[in-house]
């Protein structure tokens, strides 16, 4: 299954994308939470329109939500590609490097990025997540895919500055307002073949900076599960992000580039869509 999340920001509903049109499932299921998950709510789910049930059709010019509400925690895994620890400087980690965003980051695709009051250096990230499907302590490696729900594109917003130059708090330049476009949608692992093998691009402006293939991860998702299991309880619903590749602004030679009011990011990645964010200027 796709699953998306359409309508008003704070107002979402429910939906499935199938044969790429959108259906409003919101007659079925609550909404794409912790609780959904938690309760088996992907296998109900599929059951229920296995049935055939008639449902409302979603124009397509409705916005698009991030297709998991709000869950406990974003967890991203900093520094997760060789080529990305190259351009950076960076050693290749022995363990993951771990830190959050703040569930306020968290926005459709397609929602503008707004660029933080006194920012000079935000900059892009193209990333592969996955959501996790049930609640995951203490989890061996061979077992970790049980506990993965299904997969989405994310970009993960950074603030350069606020990060790096700011007491040296990844936290803080990741958590802004519309950090965190999540989607178009929520693919089930059943959707994708081979999640080591998927081609990902972003542009700014019609340039491509960032080019490359999840068969680069240092760390792969089932050892990533594992680890993070050892040291968080992962709830339900739970977004993790795996990294970027290299091709972000703060690594372009002989200077980075970053990003300006009316810069226009698109990305996607294989078998998970696209996105497509502008960039505006932050207003209170």
């Amino acid at each position: 299954m796709k699953l998306i999340r359409f309508g008003a920001i704070g107002k979402e509903k429910p939906g499935v994308l199938i044969d790429e049109k959108r259906y409003d499932v919101s007659s079925i299921v609550k909404d794409f939470d912790e609780a959904f998950f938690e309760e088996n709510g992907l296998e109900k789910l599929q059951k229920a329109l296995e049935s055939n049930p008639v449902l409302p059709e979603v124009s397509a010019d409705v916005r698009l939500g991030s297709p998991v509400a709000r869950p406990s925690k974003i967890i991203c895994i900093g520094l997760n590609y060789v080529d990305h620890c190259v351009e950076t400087g960076a050693p290749i980690p022995a363990e993951p490097i771990i830190f959050f965003k703040s569930t306020t980051a968290l926005c459709g695709p397609n929602d503008d990025l707004i660029i933080p009051k006194n920012s000079e250096k935000t900059d892009w990230e193209i990333e592969l997540v996955f959501v996790v499907g049930k609640k995951a302590s203490y989890v061996e490696e061979d077992d970790a895919m049980d506990y993965v729900a299904g997969y989405c594109l994310h970009n993960d917003y950074s603030e350069r500055a606020f990060q790096l130059e700011r007491g040296g708090q990844w936290a803080k330049g990741k958590g802004c307002d519309t950090f965190a476009p999540l989607g178009p949608f929520l693919a089930t692992k059943d959707e994708i073949a081979d999640v080591d093998n998927l081609s990902m691009w972003l542009t700014v402006n019609g340039k491509k900076y960032q080019d490359s293939n999840t068969s680069n991860l240092v760390f792969k998702i089932p050892f990533l599960v594992h680890y993070l299991s050892q040291y968080m309880t992962l709830l339900p619903g739970d977004i993790i992000s795996t990294g970027t590749p290299p091709g972000v602004g703060l690594g372009i030679k002989p200077e980075p580039v970053y990003l300006k009011e009316g810069d226009v990011i698109e990305l996607g990645m294989e078998g998970l869509g696209s996105s497509k964010q502008l960039a505006v200027g932050y207003k209170k």
